[in-house]
């Protein structure tokens, strides 16, 4: 199964194994390196300066700074703060093809209309983007009343991670470097729902109960009126690569119900998909003690 996530970065005998063929006229040294660069980013290093890529690729400081602005002026990187990089929404549209090919949306498609329709409320697929979170699937929901309530939002629609529930879910499975330099970048000043987070050390402290429950809450903070709960479907390596999100208007049911009467559901189903992805949970990857033929 074809993993949703950047390659680690190679060793310098690696890169050079892998490369040794590309060593000929026709083959072109400037896309080697440019992809190469792309490289260098992954869940626990997504944000990097030119030294460190510079130092990664064993290139000039002048050559790197040169590919690397040609990146972001063609929308693979974007510069954020401290001068450094991190990949950019082209990298991650080509995750999302990547992501169509394997047949992500097309494992998921069919249990998210099944827990719409049997909830009747609205059901997402959201991937984390930097500092937000892009729906790659959104099914409303079919109760009455249900629409008014949404803010608008639609498949493709990016929100900011802090202050709905597929953002904090996949924030909180993050390595924890790659955590705390995003949670760098966020700006709480934005006004959302009236109860969004303010603070980074609220929204650590969130992240960090988001983890051990598995499962994550979104009260009212991303729109008034509106409560959300999210659940992690997980690759074969057991990384959590997108959330599945259950929707719904707090005048239609209480948040504890929601969570305790609903919760199950989409988790069950969330297991349900990331099995087809090839991710088992720990119990299921045990392997009976082999027997050694000798007899008592």
């Amino acid at each position: 199964m074809t993993r949703v996530k950047a390659p680690p970065p190679m060793s310098d005998r690696e890169w050079e194994l892998a490369t040794s063929t590309l060593k000929e006229p026709r083959f072109s040294q400037s896309l080697e390196r440019g992809l190469a660069i792309l490289c260098c980013f992954g869940p626990d290093r997504p944000i990097l300066g030119i030294s460190e890529i510079a130092h990664e690729l064993g290139m000039s400081r002048s050559t790197t700074h040169r590919y690397v602005i040609t990146l972001a002026a063609l929308g693979y990187l974007e510069q954020g703060p401290g001068r450094k990089y991190r990949l950019g929404l082209r990298v991650t549209r080509l995750g999302l093809s990547a992501m169509s090919a394997t047949g992500v949306r097309e494992h998921a498609h069919a249990d998210l209309e099944d827990l719409c329709r049997r909830t009747g409320f609205t059901v997402s697929l959201a991937l984390l983007d930097g500092t937000e979170i892009l729906l790659l699937e959104r099914l409303r929901g079919g109760r009455r009343g249900l629409h008014p309530s949404d803010p608008g939002v639609s498949k493709g629609s990016r929100m900011p991670a802090f202050c709905t529930a597929a953002g904090k879910l996949l924030l909180a499975n993050l390595p924890d470097r790659a955590q705390r330099e995003l949670l760098g970048e966020l700006d709480f000043g934005r006004g959302y729902g009236p109860n969004a987070i303010k603070s980074k050390s609220a929204l650590r402290t969130e992240l960090e109960q988001t983890r051990a429950d598995g499962l994550a809450v979104d009260d009212e903070e991303f729109a008034e009126g509106l409560y959300a709960i999210a659940a992690p479907l997980r690759s074969d390596t057991g990384e959590a690569v997108a959330a599945i999100v259950l929707t719904a208007p707090a005048r239609t049911i209480e948040l504890g119900e929601l969570i305790d009467a609903l919760g199950p559901h989409l988790v069950s189903t969330a297991d349900r998909i990331s099995a087809r992805l090839g991710y088992r949970r720990a119990d299921e990857r045990r392997v009976a003690p082999q027997k050694t033929g000798v007899s008592v």
